[in-house]
């Protein structure tokens, strides 16, 4: 039985994280609206993290049932492809930015290629129970934020998303996530243990910024697990608003079950802001205009999905 919430929930992450796109070349905002250029944390800080989360609420009951047609192999064979190809994408997309806009060469790395890696990094543990896959994560989160502060941390820094180093932290988010959706999937008698862990995790991430230092910028432990419990108490609001309140938006339920087709083609609707030689026109546009073009973007974008639901087309890998 297909979950509404999970994709209302996607589907309010990826158009967050559009819409977060398109701001990022927008100079004229406040700071909550852009991500923290070090210690903090803003809202746009949460966005891919609730991208993840959507992730871990479908990864193991996915694979249960890919399992069950192909097999274990099958279904690994067919996860490794899957997140490998998201990796590809995200890899062509970074170089043909570097090409068009003649940005400064870095790591080839951003939020597709940061998804994929914490999807193979999950694989390996995602047939192993919830306790285990809870020491999993907090073993490789572990290593990762020891690393981080030793060696990693000026390199870390400077690549999107963490770069490849960084991809240790988004994978350890993705199976704390997968360990804490198993109390969403185990039912309502598992739902009050859900929320109790989500506290657990956001509780535990707060405290540990004492030491060490919140940013999405270096995916440190403490950003991690605050965003894994931010994430999991974020989609408990869609869950109660689906199914008690029977509140369904269409238009979110698009965006939420053809989520990468919408994102690839916001990347391409974006060139008509972001190319034009014009800084009035997009970079120090006044905020009506800004909102106007965003409003545009994002109206756009869920007319696509809104026909593609209403034909029944659903792109995914």
């Amino acid at each position: 039985m297909r979950r509404e919430a999970i994709d209302l929930f996607r589907g309010f992450a990826i158009l967050l994280m559009v819409l977060a796109n398109f701001l990022t070349g927008v100079e004229n905002l406040p700071a909550w609206m852009k991500h923290a250029p070090g210690v903090g944390l803003t809202i746009v800080d949460l966005i891919a993290p609730f991208f993840i989360f959507a992730i871990a609420l479908t990864y193991r009951t996915s694979w249960q049932r890919r399992c069950q047609r192909d097999g274990a192999k099958g279904a690994a064979e067919h996860f490794f492809e899957r997140y490998v190809a998201i990796a590809g994408i995200g890899f062509f997309l970074t170089i043909l930015d570097v090409y068009i806009e003649g940005a400064v060469w870095r790591e080839p790395w951003g939020v597709l290629q940061a998804i994929g890696a914490a999807g193979l990094l999950t694989l390996p543990v995602i047939a192993l129970s919830w306790p285990l896959r809870l020491i999993a994560g907090l073993g490789v989160l572990g290593v990762y934020q020891f690393l981080l502060q030793s060696r990693w941390l000026e390199e870390v820094r400077n690549a999107s998303h963490g770069g490849l180093r960084g991809s240790l932290g988004w994978g350890a988010m993705l199976i704390l996530g997968t360990a804490l959706a198993d109390f969403y999937n185990d039912g309502d008698r598992s739902r009050r243990r859900f929320t109790l862990a989500a506290c657990a995790f956001l509780g535990s991430g707060a405290i540990l910024t004492m030491s060490i230092p919140m940013g999405k910028v270096w995916v440190s432990a403490s950003y991690v697990l605050v965003s894994v419990g931010a994430s999991g108490l974020v989609f408990q609001i869609f869950e109660y608003v689906s199914e008690n309140l029977r509140f369904r938006p269409a238009v979110l339920s698009a965006w939420g079950r053809n989520p990468l087709v919408l994102y690839l083609l916001h990347i391409v609707l974006l060139g008509g802001f972001v190319l034009p030689a014009a800084p009035g026109w997009y970079a120090r546009a006044p905020s009506w205009l800004t909102a106007l073009e965003a409003l545009t973007l994002l109206g756009v974008l869920s007319g696509i999905g809104l026909f593609f639901q209403k034909r029944g087309w659903y792109f995914s890998l």
